[in-house]
């Protein structure tokens, strides 16, 4: 992306910071503000509409919060990282957004330099992580990896496969005769159990537990 400026689309709902982000953003040379909202639907339609390089959006956002807005773009195929701001300290939800796709996980008490910075960097393809975090998301991995990994039922397994090979849940359930509600049903087991929520997370959580050998 050398060359050029980034597209910013900022989601934030408190007026104050968001106001002050957008002045930031606007006196980098490298980074061009695009759009900005404090309605975490309307910013999933901003992103579909305007694709920027990265989006910088509010954990708690009404209307659609920041991780379903990374499901959301996951999902979607859509080009835009997703740098998700946060007040809290949680190192939980920090491994979980990452996990999901998020580009970073950034506080919101950092300075207006160091989160322009985060931006470029999620621009340019790194996975940003605060320094409060990062030894909490790395006792979250050590917690993850070295827990049971999650028991499976024989359909479970086999819906899941079929989910890996990029079947849809009717065409699951043709291929074992099985109707698509109750697909569905062994769908939401799945995502129970290993803790995602959606077919994306779902696929590559299952790799890293070794569950698609």
């Amino acid at each position: 992306m050398s060359g050029r400026r980034l597209t910013i689309l900022i989601a934030d709902d408190h007026p104050v910071y968001r106001q002050g982000l957008e002045r930031a953003i606007t006196e980098r040379p490298d980074l061009d503000l695009v759009g900005s909202t404090a309605d975490g639907r309307q910013a999933l339609e901003r992103i579909h509409e305007l694709e920027p390089d990265v989006a910088v959006v509010d954990v708690r956002m009404p209307g659609l919060d920041g991780l379903k807005i990374v499901s959301a773009v996951q999902r979607d195929g859509l080009r835009t990282r997703v740098m998700l701001l946060t007040g809290y300290e949680d190192s939980g939800a920090a491994y979980k957004a990452l996990a999901e796709g998020a580009a970073g996980y950034v506080s919101k008490a950092s300075d207006h330099t160091e989160l322009c910075d985060s931006i470029v960097a999620a621009g340019r393809g790194e996975t940003v992580i605060a320094p409060q975090f990062a030894a909490g998301i790395a006792t979250e991995i050590q917690l993850r990896e070295t827990s049971e990994r999650p028991a499976l039922t024989a359909r479970e397994s086999e819906v899941l496969r079929l989910l890996a090979e990029g079947r849809t849940s009717a065409r699951i359930g043709e291929e074992l005769h099985l109707s698509e509600a109750t697909v569905k049903t062994h769908l939401h087991n799945l995502y129970e159990k290993l803790g995602v929520s959606d077919r994306a997370a779902a696929v590559a959580t299952a790799m890293r537990w070794g569950l698609l050998e």
